[in-house]
């Protein structure tokens, strides 16, 4: 471990701009724990940055001479398609994992970090890179040349009518806690309604392992979306199954002869907290994301949950999804931004990505291991 270095010593035009490897996890994950709340170790950043069968992660950090890093910055490749057409697929970067030591912030350190990664991911083919900043970070970027191409926001179905519920609609304010009867009311009666729904929709049991059939599953949906992330099982496996965490857990749903015909991920409630989150939904069919969705529901009541949580780009056919499933919308001003650098101004995963409702993304594609 490089000794710390008193900020105030060093210039802005000496600190140094370094492209980090496997070697580097360590003090990444270090820097990591220095800046945020939610705290990982060292393996979860070895998941994320250089497991994923979409390929390594694009990572920087900057230090003084001497020091530590103090400012980092990952971008993660996702291989993306249009319409299911695999002349389109190619890698596209998600930004991660923004981050400048408490004792540094406020100097524009991360503009040289945000000038590398682009340059790197320019040069690795990329076509686009897009992100999910989060409020403290989102001005930063748009500073810097990146435009916003969406919002995305926050969905909830409540499980119940009490004092656990009131407390997470206090997020959205005293009016939406004191409307937890008649929300809940609501969400039992699309509860009802996927039960109708879903009884067409297959059977569904838990998913230890995603097979390879689910790449057929996938496909059906991949030929609907203008934007989506290649779904197979080496990603989903990665992305769900074999992390560090093992924090999710999969649902399949299975037609005529235990044929799968979609699938779900679902998040239970950590520990002294009372909200479970439906992470990813895959089905072609509207009667199985019914049976999928009631399913999730239904295994996070049982696990203590009050609510369930997902979120999804306004305007998106997934956001269209949870509102027909019951799920509450928040008030207008609960959303993040989704941004956009370009590349390949010509490939058609940016012509796709420049309106960003036209992405099929939930949970599951963010670039964290867990969600909340």
């Amino acid at each position: 471990m490089r000794p710390v270095i008193d900020p105030a010593s060093v210039r802005d035009e000496e600190l140094l701009v370094s492209a980090c490897g496997p070697a580097e996890r360590a003090e990444q994950t270090r820097l990591f724990n220095a800046c945020f709340k939610k705290r990982v170790v060292e393996d979860q950043l070895v998941w994320r940055y250089d497991r994923s069968p979409h390929g390594a992660s694009v990572s920087f950090v900057s230090r003084p001479p001497g020091g530590e890093g103090i400012s980092g910055y990952a971008c993660s490749p996702r291989l993306a398609l249009s319409m299911g057409d695999e002349t389109t697929l190619a890698p596209i970067g998600q930004t991660g994992d923004v981050m400048t030591h408490p004792d540094w912030r406020k100097r524009g350190i991360f503009s040289g970090l945000d000038r590398a990664a682009m340059a790197a991911t320019r040069a690795a083919g990329w076509p686009l890179v897009f992100g999910l900043p989060n409020r403290r970070s989102a001005h930063i970027f748009l500073t810097l040349g990146w435009s916003q191409v969406g919002k995305i926001r926050p969905y909830t179905f409540l499980l119940e009518g009490g004092a656990r519920a009131r407390a997470l609609r206090l997020r959205e304010g005293r009016l939406a806690a004191m409307a937890v009867p008649l929300a809940r009311r609501a969400c039992a009666g699309a509860e009802h309604r996927l039960s109708r729904l879903a009884s067409n929709g297959g059977s569904v049991a838990p998913l230890a392992r995603f097979p390879d059939s689910v790449r057929d599953v996938a496909r059906e949906v991949e030929r609907q979306a203008p934007l989506t992330v290649r779904r197979d099982a080496a990603y989903l496996n990665w992305r769900f199954v074999d992390t560090p965490s093992r924090g999710q857990r999969a649902l399949g749903a299975y037609g005529v002869g235990g044929t799968l015909v979609g699938y779900a991920v679902y998040q239970p409630p950590t520990e002294g907290a009372s909200l479970g989150f439906l992470v990813d939904l895959v089905a072609p069919e509207p009667a199985t994301r019914a049976a999928l969705v009631l399913a999730v529901v239904e295994e996070l009541r049982r696990l203590g949950a009050a609510a369930v949580e997902a979120t999804a780009i306004d305007g998106s056919t997934w956001a269209q999804e949870l509102r027909g499933a019951g799920f509450l919308a928040p008030r207008d001003d609960n959303h993040l931004i989704v941004i956009l650098h370009v590349h390949q101004p010509d490939h058609p995963l940016v012509r796709a990505a420049q309106d960003a409702s036209r992405w099929y993304l939930t949970d599951g594609d963010r670039d964290d291991e867990t969600i909340g």
